[in-house]
């Protein structure tokens, strides 16, 4: 295209800035080529008029869609320039947090300067087998990468990893190593990757320092050779290192440290073991405290101290070595210390022999003190002819000093690395290894010595090979696809190489001039100058002498001759190291004596010592150059490079203040122009960086095609079509064999073709639908209009009908009113009229009764004057007979006295008494009974008749003092004055007793009252409350559906608080009722304490009409409960009598009760009154008041009785009716039609029991009042026989005391046996209120049942009503199988009393069959047998004990799941069971374990001979299963034979319990189980991420983005058909077969179900970890597609009957996940709905797929940060788990249900194709 094209109007481009290196701009006026100056507006509006020139200043450069931004590879870019990559780095950096992203092969990692929990096994597992690019970019993608090429091209591998130091190259070269460590761990228990692991702690401790730039820098660099076998499993490693920074140990910079394990040793000086030392804090060292910070933040050098140790031993090194280790270190620490003092004349110097750090070393290294001392100033001249000895200056013997004290430590770090390689060897040969090369990056600072120069030259090697790496993989790429190749230049730094390392070289004139003896660094600087002064690449700076400029390929660098010589000389005095060699410990003189040979490993193909090889003689090692040593070793790292596939790691440094996740744009560029990422961008730009798919090419752009081109079967052909008709260039892109290869920028432009096209479509779409929208809209006002029309006319219409009645209303309302005022007028007259005759006829009524009335008076007075004398004088009469009469009789009864005692002195008199004594007692209790019932009658009755005498005294007072005017005087008139003051002080204490009981009446009544209003207070507030609650959760229920889970919670609290307030009503209600029972009861003793006038029912009168029926004064009753409850109702309104309108009633009830029994008394006392007028004034004896008192007394007992039976009788009634009326009310539910009999039975039982006690009562009361009779008839004889009984004569009082005792004991024992009587009944009485109490609470329960299911769609109530319905039956079934249990263990312990009997019966048979056989025919003998076989075949198989291996072959080793197919399920296990009860029922234990202990070591061979075959797998868990239920089924443990039948119980197992082999057999088959999982898994585990989020199984929906390196070849293992073949209906398919196999197998349905769950489990944690691993995946149509396969796995599982196994729920989190990718992402509300909504994904999820989501056009928004950071503020308060993936290796734990089997083994056939001939049934 040309640029007229690309720099248009709203192009955003980017220009160069000095602070951000690159800004966006955006054009704000299109640009023609030519023109001078390009219109740009910066981001924040401003302005810009950028300068354009055709050499000096070029065109910007163009900016990617918004789509293409933060993308995982940045090869994937459009546009592919400096700009763009830094952009892209910065968004993934910045807003998603990701610190790794691809740039074609190279990973590029950013140090975020802070612990992120994305390195967890479950990560490593997450990557484990994937291939390259499919998850987002990781060192364990790059680490996977390796490990599968090395195991598929069989070629060694090797991972670069470079950078700034403090860039973190040393963490992701552990990384890598730990993820070789657990994806290919050893294979036995050498535990060869903890070693390769625990070499790091090693390492770091004496490689690693602190620098200004990094708290941990590696100060050397390593090459780790990790070995595999041929199964490519871990058998050892081998470590290689490269320049240590030596001068570190005696020199640090500002705010540096030396090696950490000084430190560290420093820090743990205090330890026992150490105080040898001398050792104190590092700041009393030279060597550590040159830095003046000794402290890292955040780091515990004594605790890293531990792990260096544990580290030591770990790697086999002993503590002997590393003692010695730690006092080689403490004693370089002491020699740093040693203090050299200068003589006067400065050429020489000494150190004092009381110098303590002198002496320190000396004992710790073991040499002699006093040579040390004079060497250590002193060196050795040697000539030809003779040697001197040359005294030093204090200057040179410091030097002398600090290099001795570094190559000390020099070759302490050899020896450590050679044994670190000596443990990490193998006796197994190496098939194969990966390399890990950790190596420092290009380096610039203000000073640069002789490090930074080895050090960049080293990366001058490097990136020569990386760039003809990425060169070479351009053109296979290219090849591969049949692309016609082009040469593409790019920077060849071989000229920079040579000018270091050729011949005459600056490494070579280095080495030359250290060589010459009186070479300085400003000679050698000087032949710098003149030899290479013409190279390109070498300059001579301005201001310098002593200095040069080597142009490296990163950057221009200035390097300090000083001190290049002495640190290429690296010179130590021979005479040191001699003293050193004679050092008395072993471990010193080692290290410093020559070695023989210089290869330590056999099987590795280069050699195990990489530092520096090892001379023969000292002469010729202090002649090599570290410079020599050095390039010797690069090329060696180069070779073995060379021989590997290499991978690279550039680490990138983003800032220099060590701060989280800031990012610096110029020192990001510094880096990646330095690491040579943007040389690869610019190489994958000189050629065609774009590469498509054909597949994803047409899916992606299909939408620019014609309806005619996308017929067509051919994909390719209409991509040709389509790109020849889009793009006219034709050199702008190339067509490959499977992929598009397009120029950079094409793809942009297609972007923006199909981006305008979907502008034209959507703006087509809007058009159309607003149209739509406007005539839906005028449709609806016309309508509106013609309807208010048409109301409006019917409104006028019916206002006008409304008038017209209302006239005629008021023509007849007037006529009315008219018409009653005229007769309200005439009805006063007529009243008037009537009242005035009434009031006067009245008068003269009135006079003639008084006339009357003034007779009858008179006649009564002088009546009653005369029949009191008549009285009077009859009373005389009587009085003197009685006395005669008594004085006759006290004669008798004396004579029969002394005859009586004269016979009961005899024993057969006694004999007698105590014969009836019984009766006796009985007959004299009742007598008791009914004269103290009379007793109290006729005290009410005297009680009655003082009242009437009362008023009669007081008309007799008024005529006696009328009398008294007329005669004066008289003695009748005294006596009856008398006689009435008496009868006037009785009638007063009974008023003033009577009144007490009507005052305490009265407040008991009102203190009940007001009890019964705050209870109808408390119930109308609970009532409301109630109302209230419901509202509220009817409120909630509505908006559950916008907001689910609080709501749900909500409702529980509610629903929670509704239940309190519920009990507290229940219990108010109790209350209430108890209150109300009181007040009955003090209502009744108040009737009784109450005077009434009348008489009570004696036994003689009382009638049996009473209490026969079971509902009581019914109809005398029914009549005034309307009227009441009416009256009632007015009176408190209509709310609150509905409110308690039963409880009123029931009070109502006994009020009437009450006034009928106060009638039928009022009748009684009537006629009491007329009997006592006729009998006049009779006087009782003393005798006959005490039995009147008696017969009161007992007729109150028995009316209390009456009363609570008839209260009893009311309950019941009350019960029956309310439970009737709940019946109706609920009369479709079984349940409750079944529970209202249930208590209907209940009650009619309790009903039959109060009919037998009345009945018993009845009875009693006959036989009470007949003894009265007969003892009245007694009394009247004696009366007559005995004239005198009323004497003085005394009897004898201790009989009689006796008698009266037996009464009172009988008495009491009578009211004891009724009072029982009566707490049976109101026990039976509570236990039918605790029965009303259940039904209602279940009544309850299925009201909010009912409620739940209203709010539930219809499938959704099917489903719950189908589980409740389970739920019910099951309940039912367990109920039913406890009472089957109990009825079965009676029955057990019958038949086992049965059984005894019936062995000694059959021992008797068989005895006496076999001496009948004996004398039998043989061949009866024969039938007889054989018939008795077949009839007695007790499920047994018997075999002998030769046949047990072919038994155990034929039935395990051989067997095969086709063979047993077609009969019973789990065939093998029921026969090995019989052939263990033939075992046990012969009784031979031997047998018993060999078949046993052989069955379980078989299956265990089969399993592991099979232990990748899931049928096979299947098949002996659904066997062992069911063989370890056999043996519980069968072991005669009551808890396992519950649900056996009388045969099975019979076949239990005789003589011995297997309860051990049975623990054995559980835990078999939780191994097979396990085993069965894990192959399962393996299965399915290449399906999962394939079938859930690739495949589309909604056509068409997902979206397709361009994709960069991670299609390439070498990254997939299959071209077309791997994994992507994968889909939905194939992975349901193979659960499918999973579940079919356990289900033909047999498998309990519980364990399937578990197996089920398990999988579930695996496909939800693999789905999502591959979901937050992926960004190509996060996006609305995965989140759709993810919706849909997740409701047809649930959808599967209803169809399988699983969905009870909780396997649905494991999918919750992936569920959720594809909701928050489909939700909303913008507002508050959007991000509270999220936290909602998210509740099974941890925050660190949640977060990590907002951060992916990446919408798959222009016309989504991304998922902004501030979004981000709200849901992060919102879900701080969870307490989730650190780890960000699932762990998919996690088990549910397996519970084997016991489920007995229902087969009888008597009829088990046994199929003749299994040839078990040799078995006999037994």
């Amino acid at each position: 295209m040309s640029v007229n094209e690309l720099y248009t109007k709203y192009t955003r481009v980017w220009i160069p800035d000095p602070d951000d290196v690159w800004k966006a701009a955006e054009i704000t006026r299109d640009y023609k080529e030519g023109e001078a100056v390009l219109h740009l507006k910066l981001e924040d509006e401003t302005p810009l008029e950028y300068p354009v020139g055709p050499k000096s200043n070029p065109l910007p450069f163009l900016r990617n869609p918004d789509i293409l931004v933060g993308e995982n590879d940045l090869t994937a870019l459009s546009y592919l320039h400096e700009p763009a990559v830094l952009h892209n780095l910065r968004v993934r950096f910045l807003e998603s947090n990701h610190i790794y992203t691809y740039c074609g092969i190279v990973l590029v990692a950013i140090n975020p300067y802070e612990q992120l929990q994305i390195y967890g096994e479950e990560v490593i597992n997450a990557y484990s087998g994937q291939n390259m690019g499919d998850m987002d970019p990781h060192i364990f993608a790059v680490a996977e990468e390796a490990y599968k090429q090395m195991a598929r091209d069989e070629r060694n591998q090797s991972i670069i990893v470079s950078g700034e130091s403090g860039a973190g190259k040393t963490v992701s070269a552990k990384y890598a190593m730990r993820f070789f460590a657990t994806v290919g761990g050893s294979a036995n228990d050498t535990n060869v990757e903890e070693k390769v692991l625990a070499s790091s702690p090693i390492m770091e401790a004496i490689g690693n320092a602190k620098t200004t730039r990094n708290d941990n820098s590696s100060r050397f660099g390593k090459y780790i050779q990790i070995g595999f076998s041929r199964r490519y499993h871990i058998i050892g490693a081998n470590m290689r290192t490269y320049l240590l920074e030596k001068s570190r140990v005696v020199f640090q910079a500002e705010d540096e440290r030396n090696y950490h394990i000084f430190y560290q040793l420093c820090a743990s000086a205090s330890l026992p073991e150490f105080r040898e030392l001398g050792l104190t804090s590092a700041e009393d060292f030279t060597f550590t405290s040159l830095g003046e910070n000794i402290f890292i933040e955040g780091v515990n050098d004594a605790d890293d101290f531990i792990k260096t140790r544990e580290a030591f031993t770990l790697l086999g090194i002993k503590e002997s070595s590393q003692s010695s280790i730690f006092k080689v270190i403490a004693s370089i620490l002491h020699l740093g210390n040693v203090e050299i003092c200068s003589e006067r004349d400065g050429e020489s110097c000494h150190i004092s022999r009381d110098d303590v750090h002198l002496q320190h070393f000396c004992r710790l290294l073991g040499v002699e003190l006093q040579q040390m001392e004079h060497w250590l100033c002193h060196r050795k001249l040697a000539t030809t002819s003779e040697t001197y000895v040359k005294n030093m200056s204090s200057k040179q013997a410091s030097n002398a000093r600090d290099a001795l004290a570094k190559h000390i430590y020099a070759r302490m770090f050899d020896w450590i690395v050679e044994h670190i390689n000596m443990s990490l060897q193998t006796s197994s040969k190496q098939h194969s290894f990966i390399g890990v090369l950790d190596i420092y990056g290009f380096e610039t600072f203000e000073v640069n010595s002789f490090e930074q120069f080895c050090i960049n030259y080293a990366n001058e090697k490097l990136q020569q090979q990386f760039n003809s790496h990425v060169f070479k993989l351009e053109q296979e790429e290219y090849m591969k696809e049949q692309i016609p190749w082009t040469l593409i230049d790019f920077y060849d730094n071989q000229p920079c190489i040579d000018l270091i390392e050729a011949k005459l070289g600056i490494l070579d004139l280095l080495d030359e001039e250290c060589k010459v003896p009186k070479g300085t660094d400003q000679n050698w600087a000087q032949k710098l100058y003149k030899q290479h002064s013409s190279s390109a690449h070498f300059q001579k700076p301005r201001m310098s002498n002593v200095s040069f400029i080597i142009i490296h390929f990163a950057d221009k660098v200035e390097y300090q001759c000083e001190g290049f010589l002495e640190k290429n000389r690296d010179t130590v005095y021979e005479e040191q190291i001699n003293i050193l060699k004679a050092s008395q410990f072993q471990l010193v003189a080692d290290l410093f004596h020559d070695k023989d040979g210089v290869s330590s490993s056999k099987s590795s193909r280069v050699n195990v010592r990489a530092a520096k090889p090892t001379p023969k003689t000292p002469n010729r090692e202090h002649r090599k150059t570290v410079g020599h040593q050095f390039r010797s070793s690069l090329h060696l790292l180069m070779e073995t490079l060379n021989a590997t596939t290499p991978h690279y790691v550039r680490c990138i440094k983003p800032n220099d203040v060590k701060e989280a996740f800031s990012f610096d744009s110029s020192r990001a560029v510094q880096q990646l122009r330095a690491c040579g990422v943007l040389e690869t961008i610019r190489i994958s730009a000189a050629g065609y960086p774009s590469r498509w798919t054909y597949p994803d090419f047409f899916s992606r752009y299909r939408v620019l095609l014609k309806k005619s081109d996308m017929m067509s079967a051919d994909k390719k052909l209409v991509c040709r079509n389509l790109l020849e008709t889009l793009i006219k260039e034709p050199d702008m892109y190339q067509f490959g064999k499977t992929k598009i290869f397009f120029r950079a920028g094409q793809v942009a432009y297609l972007e923006k073709i199909r981006a305008d096209k979907f502008r034209s479509a959507c703006i087509k779409i809007q058009k159309t639908v607003r149209g739509w929208l406007q005539r839906v809209r005028y449709r609806k006002i016309r309508k509106s209009a013609i309807t208010l029309q048409r109301y409006g006319r019917g409104y006028l219409a019916r206002r006008y009908a409304e008038f017209l009645r209302l006239s005629r209303a008021a023509l007849i309302c007037q006529k009315q009113y008219r018409m009653v005022r005229d007769r309200r007028a005439f009805l006063r007259v007529r009243q008037a009229v009537v009242t005035i005759q009434a009031y006067t006829r009245g008068m003269f009524t009135r006079r003639i009764y008084w006339e009357f009335l003034m007779h009858h008076k008179a006649m009564i007075i002088q009546k009653s004057v005369r029949g009191w004398l008549q009285r009077k004088k009859f009373r005389r009469a009587r009085a003197a007979a009685i006395i005669i009469q008594c004085a006759y009789r006290r004669r008798l009864a004396k004579r029969q006295l002394q005859q009586l005692k004269i016979e009961a002195r005899s024993a057969q008199h006694l004999k007698k008494l105590n014969t009836g004594m019984e009766n006796k007692i009985v007959q004299l209790q009742r007598k008791m009974d009914d004269q103290s019932k009379e007793l109290k009658s006729q005290n009410e009755q005297l009680q009655q008749v003082n009242i009437t005498l009362g008023s009669e005294v007081n008309k007799l007072q008024k005529q006696l003092e009328q009398a008294r005017s007329q005669q004066a005087g008289g003695g009748q008139l005294t006596s009856l004055q008398e006689e009435l003051d008496r009868l006037r002080e009785e009638l007063q204490e009974a008023l003033a007793h009577n009144k007490k009981l009507e005052e305490e009446h009265g407040t008991e009544k009102q203190s009940l009252q007001q009890r019964v209003e705050e209870l109808q207070r408390e119930n109308s507030l609970l009532k409301t409350e109630k109302e209230e609650m419901n509202q509220i959760i009817a409120q909630l229920s509505k908006s559950s559906e916008v907001d689910g889970s609080s709501v749900s919670q909500k409702e529980a609290t509610l629903q929670k608080e509704l239940d309190q307030e519920r009990q507290r009503y229940q219990n108010l209600l109790k209350e209430f009722s108890r209150l109300e029972q009181r007040y009955d009861n003090l209502k009744e003793e108040v009737s009784l304490n109450k005077f009434h006038p009348g008489h009570r029912r004696n036994p003689s009168n009382v009638s049996s009409l009473e209490s026969d029926s079971n509902y009581p004064s019914i109809s005398t009753s029914e009549v005034g409960d309307t009227e009441d409850s009416i009256q009632l109702v007015e009176e408190m309104g209509v709310e609150k009598a509905a409110m308690d309108i039963s409880l009123f009633m029931k009070l109502q009830k006994r009020v009437r009760e009450l006034e009928t029994e106060r009638k039928r008394l009022q009748t009684s006392v009537d006629k009491m009154e007329e009997l006592a007028k006729r009998k006049g004034s009779e006087s009782r004896s003393p005798t006959s008041e005490t039995e009147t008192a008696d017969l009161a007394y007992d007729s109150l007992k028995r009316q209390e009785l009456e009363t609570e039976n008839k209260k009893l009788k009311n309950d019941l009634n009350e019960l029956r009716k309310t439970i009737s009326e709940r019946a109706s009310q609920n009369n479709s539910s079984n349940e409750l039609q079944d529970g209202y009999n249930l208590l209907l039975s209940q009650l009619k039982a309790a009903t039959e029991e109060l009919d037998a006690r009345k009945e018993e009562v009845l009875i009693l009361r006959t036989q009470i009042v007949s003894t009265a009779e007969q003892q009245g008839k007694n009394n009247h004889i004696e009366s007559e026989n005995v004239p005198e009984l009323n004497s003085k004569e005394p009897i004898d009082k201790e009989e009689a005391a006796k008698d009266y005792h037996g009464l009172t004991e009988s008495k009491k024992l009578l009211e004891a046996q009724l009072q029982t009587q009566s707490r049976q009944h109101k026990d039976e009485l509570e236990a039918l209120h605790t029965q009303i109490e259940l039904l209602r609470d279940d009544i309850e329960k299925k009201q909010e049942i009912l409620n739940y299911m209203s709010s539930l769609s219809p499938e959704a109530k099917v489903e719950y009503s189908v589980q409740q319905e389970i739920t019910r039956l099951t309940n039912d079934n367990l109920d039913l199988k406890e009472l089957v249990e109990k009825l079965e263990k009676n029955e057990r312990k019958l038949k086992k009393q049965l059984r005894i009997y019936m062995k000694k019966v059959q021992e008797l048979e068989a005895s006496m069959a076999a001496a009948q056989s004996s004398r039998s025919k043989p061949e009866l003998i024969r039938q007889v047998t054989v018939q008795r076989k077949e009839k007695d075949f007790e499920g047994m198989l018997e075999y002998n004990k030769e046949d047990e291996a072919l038994l155990l072959k034929t039935l395990i080793t051989d067997m095969r799941p086709s063979l047993v197919s077609a009969t019973v399920p789990c065939l093998p296990a029921y026969i090995l069971f019989m052939c263990i009860r033939h075992a046990d029922y012969i009784n031979d234990d031997q047998k018993v374990e060999a078949l046993l202990t052989s069955t379980i070591n078989s299956i265990k061979k089969v399993l592991k001979k099979n232990n990748d075959d899931f049928e096979m797998t299947s098949f002996w868990l659904a066997n062992t299963s069911r063989l370890l239920h056999c043996l519980k089924q069968y072991s005669g443990d009551e808890a396992f034979m519950t649900q056996n039948t009388s045969k099975q119980n019979e076949h239990c197992l005789k003589n011995f319990d297997l309860a051990e082999y049975r623990q054995v057999l559980s835990d078999l088959s939780i191994q097979i189980y396990q085993q069965l999982i894990k192959v399962a898994e393996g299965i399915i585990q290449p399906m999962i991420v394939s079938a859930m989020l690739e495949s589309e199984s909604i056509p068409s929906l997902a979206g397709v983005k361009p994709m960069g390196y991670r299609n390439r070849s070498s990254s997939m293992d299959t071209d077309a058909g791997g994994p992507s073949s994968y889909t939905l209906e194939a992975l349901i398919r193979q659960l499918g077969q999973f579940h079919g196999i356990m289900r033909d197998h047999g498998l309990d349905p519980e364990i399937a179900g578990q197996v089920v769950r398990q999988l579930f489990h695996c496909i939800n944690a693999t789905t999502l970890n591959n979901l937050l691993l992926r960004k190509d995946v996060c996006s609305w149509s995965t989140g759709m597609q993810l919706r849909y396969n997740t409701s047809q796995m649930e959808e599967w599982l209803r169809a399988n009957n699983l969905y009870q196994s909780n396997a649905a729920a494991t999918l919750e989190p992936i569920i959720q996940a594809a909701q928050l990718l489909q939700v909303k992402k913008k507002t508050t509300q959007d991000a509270e709905a999220i936290c909602s909504l998210c509740t099974s994904l941890t925050t660190q999820q949640i977060v990590k797929i907002l951060n992916l989501y990446t919408p798959l056009n222009e016309f989504e928004e991304r998922v902004t940060v501030s979004f981000i950071r709200t849901i992060q503020n919102s879900l701080q308060d969870r307490n989730d788990p650190p780890q960000l993936l699932l762990d998919t290796k996690q088990t549910f734990p397996v519970l084997f249900p016991y489920t007995p089997s229902a087969l009888s083994l008597e009829t088990l056939h046994i199929p003749a194709s299994l040839d078990l001939n040799f078995l006999i049934r037994v």
